[in-house]
């Protein structure tokens, strides 16, 4: 499985002007944006990294999924939520020939923790040998900062100051970070092997 951001999200999406009040940074000067650049650098890896955990895509935006088998033969489970919409389906072949699957044989289920793109018969499209699968989707709370829910963007701010005032240290995720996100972290229920 490989995911990749296609509409990455644009700086004035990012709450630079939380994190400069989160982090106590001084205003009204002429240089209040000097460190505007590392600020961006940090909340960007911040985001990645409690989307990474909880599966979530905060900001709305689009995604491509490639992978070479679905997790299920009538469904494949959507590597973030909220998905809003699936843009298409292909199947790309061995030989680099691509197929555009129709949309009557497939539907989005939508739900908040486990979003599946489902076959409408018994079986998904077939993934030739050598081949892959390559799905379209949107994902994300909303365009704007303001509609990603509180507790979410808190664990965003927090976690990007963390790594602002401790850029040598320790790595390991705060222990406020974590209570925030545990409501939105999966549960996995089966082993690893």
């Amino acid at each position: 499985m490989y995911l990749v951001e296609t509409t990455p999200i644009g700086k004035d999406r990012l709450p630079l002007a939380d994190l400069r009040g989160h982090l106590r940074l001084g205003t009204g000067f002429s240089d209040d944006t000097v460190q505007d650049d590392l600020l961006e650098r940090i909340l960007r890896g911040a985001l990645t990294e409690v989307e990474t955990l909880t599966a979530k895509a905060l900001l709305h935006r689009e995604f491509v999924l490639r992978l070479d088998a679905w997790t299920g033969t009538a469904h494949h489970l959507l590597p973030r939520a909220p998905v809003t919409g699936i843009g298409g389906v292909s199947i790309a072949y061995r030989d680099g020939t691509r197929e555009l699957v129709s949309r009557d044989r497939y539907r989005m289920r939508r739900d908040p923790v486990r979003p599946a793109l489902v076959s409408s018969g018994y079986l998904m499209p077939s993934i030739p040998t050598g081949g892959e699968a390559e799905v379209v989707f949107t994902a994300g709370f909303g365009q704007a900062w303001s509609e990603v829910p509180q507790d979410l963007a808190l664990a965003v701010v927090s976690l990007a100051s963390a790594r602002y005032e401790d850029r040598q240290g320790d790595r390991g995720l705060p222990d406020g970070v974590r209570a925030l996100l545990s409501p939105y972290r999966p549960i996995r229920l089966a082993r690893s092997v």
